[in-house]
């Protein structure tokens, strides 16, 4: 079914996976604190996900040197990762890109204590939800969510954003309008980034 729905590989992988784990689980005598150990911290790292529909999408680090090689060269741009995750675009685009003021915002408690501690002195990390975000203060607005929201955050982005400003979407497009410019990546999940230039 993953793999009709069009799933990338690694959710295939865990679906194929997940039965016969859970066959081995039960099979072995293991305390029930464990499970309930292991359900707080996938609550703690996926609570968004609950109430925006995105999930925990992890970007590549060809999606982090793509990202450093298409933004603008101008020093100083303001740029926000919505639903930030564990900071890795960020961390890259910081090592990358020193010339770039770096924001981010995470729904998930877990994800942005630990995005927090990893980006300190490199990024402003908020906890909240990206909908709570103002985007006018942004040059480039990057997001890695899910087909769900990407209506809304377009209409957000413009209500929002300034003209000339950047929104970009790793994989997921917004319906109905073409993005400006794709760039194709060579990596496990075939990514794609999709630029739209704010009129």
């Amino acid at each position: 079914l993953s793999r009709w729905l069009g799933l990338p590989l690694w959710w295939q992988l865990i679906n194929l996976l997940f039965f016969p784990l859970a066959w081995l689980l039960g099979r072995n005598d293991i305390a029930p604190v464990w499970y309930l150990t292991a359900f707080l911290i996938l609550a703690i790292t996926s609570l968004g996900s609950v109430f925006t529909r995105v999930p925990l999408f992890l970007s590549s680090r060809r999606v982090v040197e793509a990202l450093a090689q298409r933004l603008p060269a101008t020093p100083g741009l303001r740029l926000i990762d919505l639903g930030c995750g564990l900071g890795g675009p960020l961390a890259g685009l910081a090592r990358l890109r020193p010339d770039l003021l770096l924001h981010g915002v995470e729904a998930a408690p877990l994800n942005w204590l630990l995005s927090r501690l990893r980006l300190l002195g490199c990024a402003q990390i908020r906890l909240g939800s990206l909908w709570d975000e103002d985007l006018s203060r942004y040059d480039i607005v990057y997001a890695y969510l899910s087909p769900a929201p990407m209506a809304r955050l377009w209409a957000q982005a413009r209500r929002q954003m300034r003209p000339g400003s950047l929104l970009i979407s790793n994989s997921f497009e917004i319906p109905g309008v073409a993005p400006d410019e794709v760039l194709e990546l060579d990596d496990l999940v075939r990514s794609r980034l999709l630029l739209w230039r704010i009129p």
